[in-house]
């Protein structure tokens, strides 16, 4: 039998003897698997992965087929599963036994898959799909996350957010606790804490990057934008990190002409700049004085909106506008 995702609430997990969770939105099955069916299971839960049952199969049907005087209803939960586990689910569906259910998390199966077939067709037992979120979907539930802790972010950094989680809903959730944790009692975020936090930059070479190309070292630059294969998804975190780049440059060149002291700027700098980081702003803030900092936030502004016009020619976009400031 199918039902929708928004249907779970019709499952009673004491009596569905079966359920076959399936698709690639890996953090909704999560969440499902957690907050509702271990959560409403009145019994014990054992978790298996695939690899621990097909290793030690005699095992596996000791746990699920022995009853102690003490122990209740049980609930096998079975994680990446694949097609070689399939006779095992298919022999414990057929064999009904008693106060036993049975939940596989499976990542893809094919329309033809005989184990897919089966769950369909079944009335007995249950099969699922669960097609990834829409960044509108993601949106909502981060949305719901900063209004629920009080953290205030604007919209473009939450976009921002969403758009680098790649519609996962699981990445979502792993970076809003990352935000959660390091937030604590502060109740705003801006765009260079996200950065740092979620490490997207980190992972793409974004950071270095953009910091070359700052330091104005065309030759480091060419060599970052050859040596990476950058996607069109990748050019709006880009530009977004030259705008917080710039942004930054702006607030300590603004420090600068209080306190003529370029080391007494960064190191009063909030939020903290990382040691790792301090030389190499050093050799960028000689290159952006106030006025030409500005300039750059402004163009920095008109080439993502040329980026998400033309996003088929946004690497190209994107590499011109890198070089012309890197010269």
């Amino acid at each position: 039998m199918i039902l929708k995702s928004y249907e779970i609430k019709k499952i009673n997990i004491q009596t569905n003897k079966g359920i076959l969770l399936y698709g690639e939105n890996q953090g909704l099955k999560d969440e499902i698997i957690s907050n509702f069916f271990k959560k409403n299971f009145q019994g014990n839960i054992y978790n298996y992965e695939e690899n621990e049952i097909i290793k030690n199969i005699e095992n596996f049907y000791n746990t699920i087929l022995t009853k102690s005087f003490f122990e209740n209803e049980k609930l096998i939960v079975i994680h990446r599963a694949t097609e070689k586990i399939r006779e095992t689910v298919e022999e414990i569906i057929e064999r009904n036994v008693e106060d036993l259910s049975l939940v596989i998390n499976f990542n893809f199966l094919e329309k033809k898959s005989k184990l897919r077939n089966l769950f369909e067709k079944d009335k007995n037992v249950i099969c699922i799909p669960f097609y990834s979120d829409t960044n509108q979907t993601l949106n909502s539930i981060a949305q719901i996350f900063f209004k629920e802790n009080k953290i205030a972010i604007s919209q473009e950094n939450l976009n921002f957010l969403i758009e680098r989680c790649r519609g996962s809903r699981q990445n979502l959730n792993n970076e809003l606790n990352k935000i959660k944790n390091y937030l604590k009692d502060k109740n705003k975020i801006n765009i260079e804490e996200i950065l740092k936090l979620t490490n997207l930059s980190e992972n793409y070479n974004f950071s270095e990057l953009v910091d070359n190309c700052l330091a104005k070292n065309l030759k480091k630059t060419v060599n970052i934008l050859n040596e990476n294969n950058f996607s069109i998804e990748d050019s709006i975190a880009i530009i977004r990190t030259f705008l917080a780049r710039a942004k930054r440059i702006i607030k300590l060149q603004e420090e600068i002409q209080k306190t003529k002291n370029i080391d007494e700027a960064i190191s009063s700098y909030k939020p903290p700049v990382f040691w790792k980081d301090k030389e190499i702003l050093k050799k960028q803030i000689p290159n952006w004085p106030l006025d030409k900092a500005k300039f750059l936030v402004e163009k920095i502004s008109t080439t993502e909106l040329l980026i998400k016009k033309n996003s088929s020619n946004s690497i190209n976009i994107l590499s011109d506008f890198i070089i012309t400031q890197s010269n």
